[in-house]
């Protein structure tokens, strides 16, 4: 494992995974690993009852992970993956609000059929403990994402950590992680709002004919 991402969904993580690919990084464990692979939803159900973490099973194959549920356990998996660097992508706080309130917090609301009832069982259970029930509190959730970024640059050791925008692009991240800056490659900008609801409304399924 090269890196591990300690930011929380909708601060850039889709466009980040892509660069932590493109940098030779990846295969990159993401959220959306989880719809690819549902058998993992119970892994880390596991995980999310302290039944012990599965890292080689759940991380077997790839290079990096960003985004939930991998980034709320940055601290025991940078003790098991020592020689991995943390990256904690941060953005706005409003902004981020309002990215997460027309996207995760629509998406739990939407009838995403039998296959993701777990899928959203083990997200809405981890929004209620980390942000201790005030998820849909826009108040109580900035002083939390403020909080829990703060959390991150107390407990890492301020060598292995760098604190990002992906709106930086290449450089900052390249200088970080020893990379050249890619030649002729644009930084990667993916799964805006828009996007985002398109991709999940593709994956409904289709109702029932009567």
């Amino acid at each position: 494992m090269k890196v591990l991402g300690a930011g929380l969904p909708r601060t850039g993580t889709s466009s980040f995974k892509l660069a932590l690919e493109q940098l030779g990084c990846g295969p990159c464990y993401h959220n959306t690993t989880l719809w690819e692979r549902p058998a993992h939803v119970d892994l880390w159900q596991a995980v999310a009852d302290g039944k012990g973490p599965a890292w080689q099973e759940i991380f077997a194959g790839f290079g990096s992970a960003v985004d939930w549920p991998a980034s709320i356990y940055y601290e025991p998996l940078m003790q098991a993956y020592p020689e991995a660097k943390i990256v904690l992508t941060v953005r706005d706080a409003d902004r981020w609000y309002d990215s997460m309130t027309n996207t995760i917090l629509w998406a739990l609301q939407q009838d995403m059929g039998p296959g993701m009832v777990k899928y959203s069982q083990l997200m809405t259970a981890h929004w209620e403990r980390i942000f201790e029930g005030g998820i849909n509190d826009r108040q109580r959730a900035v002083a939390m994402f403020h909080r829990l970024n703060r959390e991150v640059q107390e407990r890492v050791p301020s060598e292995r950590l760098l604190v990002y925008e992906v709106q930086q692009g290449w450089e900052p991240l390249c200088r970080f992680l020893d990379i050249p800056v890619p030649a002729d490659l644009p930084f990667p900008r993916v799964n805006d709002t828009g996007t985002f609801r398109q991709q999940l409304t593709a994956m409904r399924p289709e109702p029932a004919r009567t």
